[in-house]
């Protein structure tokens, strides 16, 4: 699934009369590098779900076929955040477990390196695998904690408490946090409790799967960019166009 349903204000006016997913760096939209990569390590079914100016990413797109793979629609009268758009899309979804990744981000990632965590979370293990990113200079704190191959924990959950006689995790040397890159796996059963045509934010549900621990978790030391405002699309655009 590939999430295009934002709003994307940061990008404004440039998200005024297009979707943010179809702003072109490298002479090609954002939402098609995702498609030709996940086309590439296998994926033939594409789920979009898209809310602002949706229309123009169907026309843009249609059914897949130009892009070689087949493409359907999640359309929402307004967006849903990530855990309902994902929730509401599930009809379309055939798998137990599936790829997400989100439209407004730009990654060099090789979506075949997915085939371990599909394969581990439909035999039940986990609920959630979550490729983390580097810190980039405007999230600097990050948003979780990665420890061999397990997402532990994040700046925003709570420390558990301590108990007399015991090692607080304060009193340890943990890895630093790093940044969700807005690609990750998922088992349907995470959105058991998320009602179709809602809003909901994932954050909760990650939140949950780590405390109960199946959540894992990867760190990709290639090319990302949240391409979070003007300034941020005319850079990459430039240097994808000079193949820096």
């Amino acid at each position: 699934m590939i999430l295009a349903a934002g709003r994307g204000e940061r990008m404004r006016p440039l998200t005024d009369h297009t979707p943010k997913p179809l702003l072109a760096v490298g002479g090609k939209p954002l939402i098609v590098w995702h498609i030709e990569r996940l086309r590439a390590a296998g994926f033939s079914h594409i789920v979009i779900n898209h809310a602002h100016l949706g229309q123009q990413i169907e026309g843009a797109l249609g059914d897949g076929g130009g892009l070689g793979v087949a493409i359907e629609y999640s359309r929402e009268a307004s967006a849903l955040e990530t855990a309902g758009g994902i929730a509401t899309a599930l009809p379309l979804i055939e798998s137990d477990v599936f790829p997400v990744v989100n439209g407004d981000i730009y990654c060099e990632y090789d979506f075949s390196r997915l085939a371990e965590p599909l394969a581990r979370l439909a035999a039940g293990h986990d609920q959630a695998h979550l490729v983390l990113v580097d810190n980039p200079p405007h999230h600097p704190k990050g948003d979780f904690v990665l420890d061999a191959g397990r997402v532990v924990g994040s700046p925003l959950m709570s420390p558990a408490p301590t108990v007399p006689g015991t090692v607080s995790l304060a009193d340890t040397t943990c890895p630093p946090p790093l940044t969700f890159s807005g690609i990750g796996v998922y088992h349907r059963a995470l959105f058991a409790h998320t009602r179709a045509g809602e809003k909901a934010p994932l954050a909760p549900l990650l939140r949950q799967a780590i405390d109960a621990g199946r959540a894992s978790g990867e760190h990709f030391g290639g090319r990302w960019v949240d391409v979070g405002t003007p300034e941020r699309l005319q850079q990459l655009d430039e240097s994808l166009r000079s193949h820096v």
